[in-house]
């Protein structure tokens, strides 16, 4: 079956997500009226063009695409790179620098490439430039953080120019999902050149792109002050309909009052994100109003399993068992949030809902905790990052806890710190989140969980279980969709029994929005469409 931007009749390999439709900030006639579809980029007249400021909570923590997995960094990226593969708001697979992808055969795939791409520095993007750059993400010198994405191909062949195979060591039909990954954004070849050869003199991987990063889509980079803001502007010479926006700048606001503050007065034009606490403060304020959109994003608590004692599963269990998620979904989110029963988003083919998680039951997590030896409880450490949420739920979890006799401390760190410490495995207990990016359930999972995966790839409670990992491998493998969900239930159960981590609610996206702002989307996977957006004079 062929995909084409013709025609998207999608086989069953592809994964399709539904029941997602973003609310517009604003009103949505008013919005679609006032988009522009002639590719136009003056600022003056027709209400396009101007310089959007978005106040984020945390500053990129890499600009290349491989140098680091979260969504403030992929945020910025994917609007200087472009991927083969893109998502739209339903999370539905679209062409992007492939306009068309086929499965020759279960573990064969050949790609149609875009014609006449450049990249910002002129380089000519063709089938080469897509080889090396997955070929990049498997290098373990460069050792991405995202490697196991692509660990399963076996070979890339050029055909011609603008044709490119792929082969897996085994049928994966998610593979044009993961192409939608921003790991897998498309890097200037020439940048990835000099970063090799700073590689060779000593330097990191990826310091190069890091510092003057070169993709081609919309916009490219311009200034990034760390700890301040990026800056993009648009690119003029963009091989699709050019950006509306002349400009957009990335500024960090870590403060939720001060983000909420730079909105109110026009100094920022978004707030990323809008804490649930202060919707009503927005909704009141004249000239912003509130986006709310569903999300494909897990809020989670997770344990170091490799630390005492959260080796033991009796005493995981016992703290998953003494906390009542509703007075964090409620009290702290505002009722912004469904609960979750385990990892995998209700929203990803492959969710089962007969599968629960533990029960909240104070007597019996007691129970538990004095079969383990610890019935007069024993001291820890929750880690978070500085947004106000996490903080809050960190306190809430620290509160709940006195009632088993843990006595937990609250440690809030700076969001690359965070990373860099639970990365390496320094912490106890934690608050996180997790965005099934790709739309499948493997990436629900196998980062997550799979022990290939310790730290930074994603599996931050250090989740390290043969039987688990074989589950894991075997689901990827599996070619059968009904055999596929089948294995993944398996490892679904068997997660509750294990209890790496306290699945707490699937979040609802929410941003503050100048009423200006038109054109504004966010997918369901939390980024930011800013190709359409423009600033109403």
């Amino acid at each position: 079956m062929k995909f084409t931007r013709k025609s998207m009749l999608f086989a069953a390999i592809t994964l399709i997500l539904g029941l997602f439709l973003a609310a517009c900030a604003g009103d949505p006639e008013e919005d679609d009226a006032g988009s522009s579809d002639n590719g136009e980029t003056s600022s003056e007249g027709g209400g396009e063009g101007g310089d959007l400021v978005i106040a984020n909570n945390s500053d990129a923590v890499s600009l290349d695409p491989n140098g680091s997995n979260d969504i403030p960094s992929y945020d910025v990226q994917r609007n200087i790179y472009e991927t083969l593969i893109q998502q739209d708001d339903n999370v539905e697979l679209q062409p992007g620098l492939a306009k068309s992808w086929e499965a020759l055969e279960d573990d064969l795939w050949e790609f149609e490439l875009e014609e006449g791409v450049t990249f910002h520095d002129g380089a000519e993007f063709n089938a080469e430039v897509v080889k090396k750059n997955l070929e990049r993400i498997l290098d373990p010198d460069v050792a991405s953080a995202q490697a196991s994405l692509f660990e399963m191909i076996e070979d890339i062949e050029v055909i011609d120019d603008h044709t490119l195979q792929i082969k897996t060591e085994y049928p994966f039909a998610p593979l044009p999902a993961h192409l939608a990954h921003p790991v897998s954004n498309m890097v200037s070849p020439d940048l990835i050149d000099e970063d090799y050869a700073a590689m060779e003199d000593g330097k990191d991987p990826g310091s190069v792109i890091n510092e003057n990063p070169i993709g081609t889509s919309y916009f490219k980079f311009d200034e990034w002050e760390p700890g301040n803001y990026v800056r993009l502007v648009r690119n003029d010479d963009y091989w699709g309909e050019n950006a509306l926006l002349d400009s957009v700048t990335f500024k960090v606001v870590k403060e939720d009052g001060t983000r909420i503050a730079e909105i109110s007065t026009g100094d920022s034009h978004i707030s990323n994100p809008l804490s649930p606490s202060d919707v009503e403060q927005v909704k009141q304020t004249d000239g912003v109003d509130v986006y709310e959109a569903g999300s494909v994003s897990l809020a989670y608590v997770g344990f170091n399993m490799q630390q005492e004692p959260f080796d033991d599963k009796r005493v995981r269990q016992a703290v998953s068992m003494a906390i009542d998620k509703d007075q964090i979904i409620d009290g702290i989110y505002e009722g912004f949030g469904v609960p979750a029963s385990g990892p995998v988003p209700s929203e990803i083919p492959g969710f089962d809902d007969s599968i629960a998680g533990l029960d909240y039951d104070v007597e019996k997590a007691k129970e538990l905790l004095a079969e383990a030896g610890y019935e007069d409880g024993f001291s820890t450490t929750i880690w978070t990052n500085d947004t106000r949420e996490r903080i809050d739920t960190a306190v809430n979890i620290q509160s709940q806890l006195e009632e088993i006799g843990i006595d937990v401390k609250v440690e809030e760190l700076e969001w690359g710190a965070y990373l860099d410490g639970t990365a390496n495995g320094e912490h106890d207990m934690f608050v996180l989140g997790w965005v099934s990016g790709t739309g499948d359930i493997d990436y629900s999972l196998y980062p997550l969980f799979h022990s290939k995966n310790l730290g930074d790839p994603g599996n931050r409670t250090f989740t390290d279980i043969d039987e688990l990992d074989d589950l894991l491998d075997e689901g990827r493998q599996t070619p059968d969709q009904d055999e596929r969900f089948d294995i993944y239930k398996e490892a679904q159960e068997l997660l509750v029994d294990e209890a790496p981590m306290i699945n707490t609610h699937y979040n609802i996206n929410l941003l503050g929005v100048r009423d200006e702002v038109k054109g504004l989307n966010q997918l369901p996977t939390q980024y930011l469409e800013l190709h359409e957006v423009y600033i109403e004079e």
